[in-house]
């Protein structure tokens, strides 16, 4: 499932004019067919937290209602009874989790998804998803399956100090209890990943070295710094869901505190992983994120939805040279966020990790993406060999 050169833009739905999944959307599908992109990258589709967060959701499967376009087109019995038979390893769960009308929401989202992504195919425009590693404590999935997660007094999620956390992060996810979901025949994973792959084309794993090793973080602590590293799954669970699914277009999200392990781990499974610009000039000879130091299979982006954009965070007026730059990585594909596109500042920054409140709001007004937005990005994809045909 290697990449092909090639460009995308990400930009989440509820960033689109409108913030749903009608013409608005249906309108970036075709600006970027007309800039050259292949891929159109969102964050992950499902139900967000009390803060906006898609990342800490109630369920790991149920898709947002809030971007349909028409929420209340009638379902019927026959089409929710198809949809309830077809995903029946979640559905049921996060029915009694969410109450009446999960269903019919979850049939509405399935039309107006197929029927864009039906768009976007036809204008040779492939979507990558987002699957975050964890799950919201008390949320359907934890709710259901507790067989599946470690008790709180053992531990919750989090992530080391690093230069620019040097707290750590302290998430407070569940811990997913390894051995029984390896005694389960990783049953819940690969259903998870059969969900994903009948959404988008391609997805890209959260903090994917937690699959390798995982922070642990004491119950009650009040940062991330008291935790220690424990033995993920490793290999097997992506054995077991290739079995299954077959090759999986899996993006590895591998930023942060990186150790040999986790090389390994993408590497044996032929994950790309993933490189930022932004960090590009700074740091030791040996930094990865250096454009000598990509590799093809990789995912170069020029900023992401955790870091601020490039003009807020470089100061520099026009963005469009480190955008090329970005397009001229050997990396087979380049991913340019919207606001990068637009030569946006902080204000336009997606999320602020850490801080509670303020983040995941931003949204393009109508017409803000324009036509000569398209063909200057068209060009600079052209020149660097990566732009699709016209």
């Amino acid at each position: 499932m290697r990449l092909d050169r090639s460009l995308g833009v990400q930009l989440h739905p509820t960033s689109l004019p409108g913030g749903r999944l009608g013409p608005e959307a249906y309108a970036f599908v075709d600006w970027l067919a007309a800039a050259g992109a292949r891929w159109w990258q969102v964050l992950p589709l499902n139900p967000p937290d009390a803060v906006g967060s898609p990342y800490t959701s109630a369920s790991a499967f149920a898709a947002w209602s809030g971007l349909l376009a028409d929420p209340g087109a009638p379902v019927g019995p026959s089409e929710a009874r198809a949809f309830r038979d077809r995903e029946g390893a979640w559905i049921g769960d996060w029915e009694a989790f969410a109450g009446g009308g999960a269903v019919e929401e979850q049939v509405r989202f399935e039309r107006e998804w197929s029927a864009l992504r039906a768009h976007a195919r036809a204008r040779g425009v492939s979507i990558v998803g987002d699957v975050p590693i964890y799950v919201a404590p008390g949320g359907s999935d934890h709710h259901a399956h507790p067989e599946l997660f470690l008790p709180v007094a053992e531990g919750v999620a989090g992530a080391p100090p690093d230069d620019l956390n040097p707290g750590g992060q302290l998430w407070g996810n569940p811990l997913y209890d390894w051995e029984a979901v390896a005694a389960a025949g990783y049953r819940w994973w690969i259903e998870r990943m059969r969900r994903v792959l009948a959404l988008v084309d391609r997805f890209r794993i959260d903090h994917f070295r937690g699959f390798a090793a995982y922070w642990t973080v004491p119950s009650g602590a009040d940062n991330a710094r008291g935790g220690w590293w424990s033995p993920g799954p490793g290999v097997a669970l992506f054995d077991a869901a290739r079995a299954e699914l077959g090759p999986l277009p899996v993006i590895a999200e591998d930023l942060g505190v990186i150790t040999p392990d986790v090389h390994t781990l993408r590497d044996a499974l032929g994950f790309p992983g993933m490189a930022v610009l932004l960090w590009a000039f700074s740091g030791a000879p040996d930094n990865p994120h250096r454009l000598e130091s990509h590799r093809e299979n990789q995912v170069v982006y020029t900023s992401i939805h955790d870091t601020d954009t490039l003009v807020g965070a470089t100061g520099v007026e026009d963005p469009w040279p480190l955008i090329e730059l970005a397009l001229s990585s050997r990396c087979a594909l380049a991913i340019v966020p919207a606001q990068d596109v637009l030569g946006l500042g902080s204000e336009a920054r997606m999320n602020r990790p850490g801080v509670i409140g303020g983040n995941w709001a931003w949204r393009l007004e109508p017409g803000q993406l324009t036509e000569e937005n398209a063909a200057r990005l068209r060009a600079a994809a052209a020149a660097s060999g990566r732009a699709r045909p016209a």
